[in-house]
């Protein structure tokens, strides 16, 4: 029996997706509290792997097993288990066809910038930031130059491990709100510090110290090293995962951001 769950995480107190001998990852105290209730072994797999302080609002995970459990028991049973900061949202059963990774379409990951004088107090972790002002249309101008099908080495980790750095980003969209910044990034899949690499480097065209066109060069150079240096992963949200409608699964949302961007705007006075 394949058990699909969608979940929703604050990165900050965790050491990434990935489990670790430690036991400090959000895959490890997911497996713990899955195995609980099934009294068995658990091992799961996710659509996307996140970083160190990366959040998610939507992720997607699937596991096997052969007990029977009622969904409620995949949801309220297994966060009561889970440390503060980790929620199950909804479960599903699948077939064995579906695959939380291989059957994704498109992912979409969010990132909040705080662009002001002072960094966050109350959001510290929550948000990136930047204090310097932002020209955001140089920085759109530079994003078009990211959309279709490119080699993204440049935008690449050193430690990624994926066979081709070719990705397809389908949407790029900058948009401000009060103090903040929104990047939204859609595309087929990323490569390890592909968003966070982006982000920084439109925020050098933002503040001037480089053209939009320099993107363009970027992307040709294939060179990492010519890149802005990788941005903090404190404002970066995975924000979804979409899927091909036949597997019925619930539509990825925003909750968290749509609910935060308005209260840090009154904080600072907007």
């Amino acid at each position: 029996m394949r058990i699909v769950l969608g979940l929703e995480y604050d990165g900050s107190h965790f050491c990434g997706w990935q489990s670790q001998p430690s036991g400090c990852s959000i895959q490890d105290a997911l497996e713990t509290a899955l195995s609980r209730i099934a009294q068995s072994s658990v091992q799961i797999i996710t659509a996307g792997r996140t970083d160190s302080g990366v959040h998610a609002t939507y992720q997607v995970i699937h596991f096997d097993t052969k007990v029977k459990r009622p969904l409620s028991a995949w949801v309220r049973g297994v966060n009561a288990l889970l440390p503060d900061g980790i929620v199950v949202l909804w479960a599903s059963k699948l077939s064995n066809s579906f695959h939380a990774r291989y059957s994704a379409r498109e992912r979409c990951y969010l990132y909040l910038l705080l662009n002001h004088p002072i960094r966050a107090g109350l959001y510290h972790g929550k948000v990136g930031w930047f204090h310097l002002p932002l020209n955001l249309e140089r920085m759109r101008d530079a994003a078009k130059l990211l959309l279709g099908e490119h080699d993204f080495s440049a935008f690449r980790a050193t430690e990624c491990q994926a066979k081709s750095p070719v990705r397809n980003v389908t949407k790029l969209e900058i948009i401000q709100q009060g103090d903040i910044i929104t990047f939204e990034i859609r595309a087929n899949a990323f490569l390890y510090h592909m968003v966070r690499n982006i982000v920084g480097s439109l925020i050098y065209v933002g503040k001037g110290k480089r053209s939009s066109q320099w993107i363009r060069e970027l992307l040709e150079s294939g060179d990492r090293t010519y890149a802005a240096p990788t941005f903090s992963a404190a404002g970066l949200y995975l924000a979804g995962i979409t899927y091909d409608p036949k597997w019925k699964l619930p539509c990825s949302v925003e909750p968290s951001l749509t609910a935060i961007l308005p209260r840090i705007s009154r904080a600072r006075g907007q």
